[in-house]
């Protein structure tokens, strides 16, 4: 099996602090700068899994490379260059500590809500008779809190604002963006002949400017649907051929894991995990139109250290 790069620890000038997120190590430099590392981490329902996916982290830098550039006339973001496969540079932010996601259908957590006979979510109202994978009305943004440690938890508008967390004035921003991100994905998911079900986007503040940072329409961060065959298989009442990370949290739970107190974490076969990495190397291709190039994984640590140090010498 191909290697999979779990953790990096690198000791880069001018270096301030390094953070490990579930999934990224963040390196913050003087100036204001940031440089964020895709790790092949996975995780499902807020926990980290104990093996790596190969080429996973790649996959999500590219594709969140690509759409940051797709989308910087809608909002502007943090990203100066991908100095490395794996690698994005840019401009530290102030993040909100509110997550945004948005979604076009009834799928995934929602879902799960509304099959437990809950018709309301972040504050939303749900309609009646609704079926699994059946696309909303109008697409809803249901938010979440941002959390620094365990799990991410459902808020609504009003609570964001009467809490503090986000005043009104920027949250309507945050709201405008989301729809309009989502729109361009949408669009842009089409013309590939998917359909972008539900993503998140986070924002952050940098000299009083709202901008997008993080990820874009990855795997990790959004759900897509085949085009063909979606209202066959709604009619029907069968599972939507998908792209995203869902089936590994399915896979997670028919083995008795779904991320609650005292459950254990099932082991990991091999064969496994090389289908999670064609399946993130599947998305790359459909979403992107372009063929996946695996990066040379010789010293796939050392090329990163010298195109991070490439970049920095370049500010």
């Amino acid at each position: 099996m191909e290697k999979a790069i779990i953790e990096t620890n690198f000791r880069l000038p001018g270096l301030k602090n390094r953070y490990k997120g579930k999934v990224r190590d963040v390196y913050h430099f003087d100036g204001g700068y940031l440089v964020m590392v895709v790790t092949d981490r996975i995780s499902a329902f807020d926990y980290v899994l104990p093996k790596g996916v190969p080429f996973k982290g790649q996959v999500l830098n590219q594709i969140a490379s690509i759409f940051l550039d797709a989308t910087s006339d809608i909002v502007p973001n943090w990203k100066i260059d991908s100095p490395d496969p794996m690698v994005t540079a840019g401009y530290f932010a102030e993040p909100f500590m509110v997550e945004m996601v948005i979604r076009g259908y009834l799928t995934g957590h929602v879902w799960r809500v509304y099959k437990s006979g809950k018709r309301e979510i972040c504050g939303v109202r749900l309609p009646e008779g609704m079926k699994e994978h059946e696309k909303f009305p109008e697409p809803i943004i249901t938010p979440t809190t941002k959390a620094t440690e365990g799990h991410d938890e459902d808020i609504s508008k009003e609570e964001i604002i009467s809490g503090g967390l986000v005043t009104k004035e920027d949250y309507e921003k945050l709201e405008k963006f989301t729809y309009y991100l989502f729109e361009k994905g949408t669009q842009m998911a089409a013309e590939k002949g998917l359909i972008l079900v539900d993503t998140k986007y986070e924002f952050g503040k940098r000299n009083g400017e709202i901008i997008l940072i993080d990820e874009v329409h990855t795997p990790d961060s959004s759900r897509y649907f085949y085009s063909r065959g979606y209202e066959e298989r709604l009619e029907k009442g069968e599972p939507q051929k998908q792209l995203s990370k869902e089936f590994v949290r399915e896979w997670l739970i028919d083995k008795g894991f779904s991320g609650k107190d005292g459950e254990k974490m099932p082991s990991l076969p091999d064969d496994f995990i090389n289908s999670v990495s064609e399946r993130y190397i599947e998305l790359f291709e459909k979403i992107t139109g372009e063929k996946f190039v695996k990066a040379d994984n010789k010293d796939v640590t050392l090329r990163i250290e010298n195109n991070i140090n490439g970049f920095l010498d370049r500010l």
